[in-house]
């Protein structure tokens, strides 16, 4: 589970909660983020109830985009996910996996901020991008591993 902070206007790496600082409700801001990121997204969403199935059990490439609705910056590279998982369709598998509602898997593989974006082969992890990155940057770690 991702580190919350005790006081307002945390470090980025320890995140206040929302409703702090000035910040819209976590409330709205889910409702907002997720309509948007997953609204016509050729990325499939995961949970720690799917993640086995969907991820380490499947035949091809898979990219996880670890994120939460309010991480400004997963909000950045989701369009960029998307885009990928069209270019790459039937090489590549793009899944989605909220954070805050599925922590038992972003705590297993050791998820201390987000976005990250992780890649699994055969079912074992083969690389990890975290950050919001540039296209080319989760381009050539796709090439790597197809």
């Amino acid at each position: 589970m991702l580190a919350r902070a005790s006081t307002p206007c945390a470090s980025s790496t320890r995140v206040a909660p929302r409703g702090r600082c000035g910040k819209k409700s976590r409330a709205r801001t889910r409702v907002r983020a997720e309509e948007t990121s997953t609204s016509g997204s050729l990325a499939t969403v995961v949970t720690d109830a799917t993640f086995e199935q969907d991820v380490l059990k499947s035949d091809t490439l898979v990219m996880v985009d670890f994120w939460a609705p309010w991480c400004g910056p997963c909000r950045m590279i989701a369009p960029l996910i998307d885009q990928l998982a069209e270019e790459y369709q039937g090489k590549l598998k793009a899944v989605k996996l909220n954070t805050d509602e599925s922590p038992s898997i972003a705590t297993e593989y050791g998820i201390r901020s987000i976005p990250t974006v992780m890649f699994f082969k055969g079912g074992q992890k083969v690389d990890t991008v975290i950050g919001a990155v540039p296209k080319s940057t989760l381009t050539g770690t796709i090439e790597k591993y197809l």
